[in-house]
């Protein structure tokens, strides 16, 4: 079985047309058929039923199909990690980030990255927080930006960069909305705004909340930082957000108010997994992060 065979049925099994794959690889139909003729036949199966001009998978196509992409993808990313051995420079580095980092830091991030390292590019994936972990544990991607960073995950090393308060966002209404700072406890009689019971973000309000002896009344959930943030302007609730999240927004019709007590925190930082080494060109961007906030901890001290 023959690297050229494999895509060669894959593409034919994408197209469901033996023509239109020839012409899309390049090559003769006669090369595809022939290719796939011979495959067939070290399987001992036949891999599509004929339909007129058309094919379509067989059961056992189906299988194949399914191995074919999974090999050949692990292919392409070993010439790709091949390519950044001999010119990290020219890499790629695939990078996981949740929900509340994606428009501060991360953007900063990369710009300052990019302006070094050019020719480097980026696959980004945003997803939720236990989903990242397991990504990075499973070579998905091999770093992954979270707030809070995890200290007890055993296949992965965490690296926390900052640390920052959560804060309150109330609607400007609110008998609160004037106050500098207010405690938690304050808040007990409200509505809230919160994610979903798998979010991190939801599970850090409920705590906060329990330590200071109540259960917050949840009116509506949300997925989306700038629904929840919406939901809040439409004096629909308050919420407990990162102060990262409202850095450069915070939406007409709320306001932030800093919490006094208790001190509710959440580390920030990026995770790499323990037990396998860094691609040149993440290893990299791995550097350049520590360094990035080790200059920024500097200025802000």
């Amino acid at each position: 079985m023959e690297l050229r065979q494999l895509q060669y049925f894959m593409e034919v099994a994408k197209r469901e047309h033996v023509t239109e794959a020839a012409l899309t690889l390049h090559v003769a139909q006669s090369a595809v058929s022939r290719q796939i003729a011979n495959l067939e036949a070290e399987l001992g199966v036949s891999l599509f039923i004929r339909e007129g001009r058309n094919v379509r998978l067989t059961s056992v196509g189906k299988i194949l199909l399914e191995h074919a992409e999974k090999a050949v993808g692990e292919i392409e990313k070993a010439k790709e990690k091949i390519a950044e051995y001999l010119d990290p420079e020219r890499g790629m580095v695939r990078v996981g980030f949740a929900s509340s980092l994606a428009a501060n830091p991360l953007p900063t991030i990369i710009s300052a990255f990019r302006a070094r390292y050019p020719n480097i590019g980026f696959q980004l994936k945003q997803g939720a927080y236990k989903q990242l972990i397991e990504a990075v544990i499973k070579g998905e991607i091999d770093l992954a930006f979270l707030g809070p960073v995890p200290t007890q995950e055993k296949d992965v090393q965490s690296h926390i960069f900052f640390a920052e308060n959560i804060v309150a966002l109330l609607p400007a209404k609110h008998p609160l909305a004037d106050q500098p700072a207010i405690r938690l406890s304050d808040l007990h009689r409200d509505t809230f705004v919160v994610f979903p019971p798998d979010f991190i973000l939801r599970k850090i309000v409920m705590d906060a909340c329990a330590q200071v002896g109540f259960a917050p009344h949840v009116a509506f959930e949300g997925e989306d930082i700038d629904a929840i943030k919406g939901l809040v302007a439409a004096g629909l609730g308050v919420t407990l957000l990162p102060e990262v999240t409202l850095t450069d927004n915070v939406p007409r019709d709320t306001v932030k108010v800093p919490i006094s007590e208790p001190n509710v925190t959440r580390t920030v930082g990026i995770i790499i997994p323990k037990n396998r080494e860094l691609p040149p060109s993440e290893k990299l961007f791995y550097d350049f992060l520590k360094e990035f906030f080790s200059v920024l901890n500097k200025f802000s001290q």
